[in-house]
């Protein structure tokens, strides 16, 4: 079995009490209080099927008061040329050097497990095969890869993939040889439109796992997760923005609140996207620091 390094499980901070409820906020005082904006994508710009109602304002706001500002996302489906590519004809000003993915995370993964140049299963677009780094790339029923990469729910036949993944994974366990999967998108679900959700990439994460725990209990391999709310992602967004004072915005508690607050950062819950802010059920450590109508009209 491949020996990999995970990045390590966020800590969060316990200084809010998820009983306390985050006082509302606005784009102005958001722009009074803070010197640069982290943002998740989906959810707080965009949905499936092209911008949020006055994202592209919200962007032209953050430059003309001289806010720099990145997107942080966990989507692994497309480099950030492609993304940015994407958001312009959506109408977004985002240029590739705005964007902080996942998937570009995937590389340096795979040189710091000493995994670069080794036989590689990669589910996902033809956008993502990028992010192999070069590895040879081979089908889901090739016996030889020695990872696995689970960058998007979509660009396959998802459960015939799926499965002859999960045939392969169990044989070469049988056989002990080695086995790294990696899912550079933790997402369990993203915002497709509207009041539509659909699956997002870390489902499988969580399906392989399963069941590879049926067949071999606590020595099946876990998968390492690289996007938020893992650390690398923000370290990388936060060294690339430069600024003493910054805030994230997303629309998912379990991974843009959880990871900002253990970050350092003031994160802000942006209410277009797939959480929504209850104090019952939502424990301390992704307690927002802020609740945000949306990023459009105010």
């Amino acid at each position: 079995m491949a020996r990999t390094t995970p990045p390590t499980a966020p800590t969060p901070p316990t200084s809010r009490a998820a009983s306390t409820p985050p006082a509302c906020t606005t784009v102005a005082a958001l722009l009074r209080q803070y010197d640069g904006f982290l943002l998740d994508a989906y959810g707080v710009l965009v949905h499936g099927g092209g911008q949020l109602p006055g994202a592209a304002a919200f962007l032209r706001q953050l430059d003309a008061a001289g806010k720099p500002w990145l997107i942080v996302t966990n989507d692994a489906s497309k480099t950030p040329a492609n993304a940015a590519e994407r958001y312009q004809a959506w109408g977004l000003p985002v240029a590739a050097d705005r964007i902080v993915s996942s998937g570009s995370l995937l590389p340096e993964w795979l040189a710091h497990n000493g995994l670069r140049g080794v036989p590689t299963c990669l589910l996902g677009p033809a956008s993502a095969r990028a992010f192999a780094g070069g590895n040879p790339l081979v089908a889901p029923g090739d016996r030889t890869w020695q990872v696995l990469a689970l960058c998007d729910e979509a660009g396959f036949d998802f459960l015939a993939a799926m499965d002859a993944a999960l045939s392969t994974a169990i044989h070469r366990l049988d056989r002990g040889l080695p086995v790294a999967i990696v899912a550079p998108n933790p997402d369990l679900i993203y915002n497709a439109a509207p009041a539509r959700f659909g699956f997002a990439a870390g489902t499988m994460a969580r399906m392989l796992s399963d069941a590879l725990r049926l067949r071999f209990g606590e020595a099946a391999p876990t998968p390492t997760l690289l996007g938020k709310p893992h650390g690398p992602i923000f370290a990388a967004a936060i060294a690339r923005l430069g600024v003493k004072n910054p805030v994230m915005l997303g629309d998912q508690l379990a991974t843009d609140v959880l990871g900002a607050r253990c970050a350092g950062l003031d994160a802000v819950l942006v209410g277009t996207g797939v959480s929504s802010w209850q104090a019952n059920r939502v424990p301390p450590s992704e307690a927002p620091t802020w609740l945000l109508a949306t990023v459009g009209a105010e």
